[in-house]
């Protein structure tokens, strides 16, 4: 009889983005301090919004969520990056794998829905602002954001349950920064056509679906802003949703070119560029756009640096 060359690994590799020690020094250097500013970054913005009772609103409860998001899908991938970047053999164990998989795909998700979330909240802001406070009340918020989050990790229990039961014969190289689903699928021996359509389908679900939703928003939302009569209006109703459309634009964008692509050979290094922007940059970026084009948020913040130097100067008197 054959041997069966079908069977499960207790462990993986991860070839990461070099194997020169060099640059994987200055790589460590430069996604720590990037990491670093993305964790104080988003966790100033929550902590801000908790402290300012002017915030206190359905958009700040949402951007509360998706840097909450933001800072845990860091988490779950550059830490292990970070630590590979140090280490000789860059071996990430089973049951570890399988976590930052279930955690990055399910706050990826997560993200999606939050933003098609907040564009509904913009929608209504602009396009009813007479009704806003009883059309976006307490109750609804709730639901919509525990919606976001239940849906994005049953999704994502799904995928990390059907890819981690495929077996992977003895190939444990994943050519990656990390346990993503397409890149552990490779791996199997058998025929995962099934594991291609069920990725397919999650995309549509959960990436497209919500972006087609953030569409239909945001052309209404433009025709009323074109009603509006005075420049003035039209300004101040743009810059109601300007930080969102940025970062509509950044998630989206990457999440959208790294995922829904042709089956023509896509390329490797590729993937792994996009899957740090969305690890990284986009992130990082969220409270540096929402602190810098925000008139609330830089209210808020001034206020906050007001009572701090209030305080540092009694102290020091």
């Amino acid at each position: 009889m054959e041997p069966n060359n079908e069977t499960w690994m207790h462990e993986f590799i991860l070839l990461g983005l070099s194997r020169d020690r060099d640059t994987q020094v200055s790589l460590f250097i430069s996604f720590l301090l990037m990491y670093l500013v993305t964790v104080l970054g988003n966790l100033l913005i929550i902590l801000l919004i908790r402290l300012d009772s002017r915030l206190h609103t359905p958009m700040y409860f949402f951007l509360t969520n998706l840097s909450l998001v933001d800072v845990s899908y860091a988490t779950s991938v550059v830490p292990q990056l970070l630590a590979h970047f140090l280490a000789a053999h860059k071996a990430i164990p089973f049951l570890s794998c399988a976590a930052q998989l279930f955690f990055s795909l399910g706050l990826g998700g997560i993200e999606f829905l939050l933003l098609a979330v907040m564009a509904y909240d913009r929608y209504v802001a602009v396009c009813d602002p007479l009704r806003y406070s009883v059309i976006m009340h307490a109750g609804l918020c709730l639901r919509l954001v525990i919606m976001s989050w239940v849906s994005g990790s049953i999704n994502s229990l799904v995928h990390t349950a059907i890819t981690f039961q495929l077996p992977m014969c003895t190939n444990k190289y994943i050519d990656h920064i990390a346990c993503e689903t397409i890149a552990v699928v490779r791996l199997a021996c058998v025929d995962t056509s099934s594991n291609k359509v069920a990725i397919m389908v999650s995309s549509i679900v959960l990436l497209m679906t919500p972006f087609f939703l953030v569409l239909l928003s945001y052309i209404q939302i433009i025709s009323t802003i074109l009603k509006i009569q005075s420049t003035e209006g039209r300004r101040k109703a743009f810059h109601t949703c300007a930080s969102h459309l940025t970062m509509v634009v950044l998630c989206y964008g990457m999440a959208i070119f790294t995922y829904i692509q042709p089956h023509s050979s896509p390329s490797v290094l590729r993937e792994k560029l996009m899957s740090l922007f969305y690890a990284i940059l986009t992130p990082m970026l969220n409270p540096m756009i929402y602190s810098l084009r925000n008139k609330e948020v830089k209210g808020a913040w001034q206020k906050l640096l007001g009572k701090i130097s209030g305080v540092t100067s009694k102290l020091s008197t």
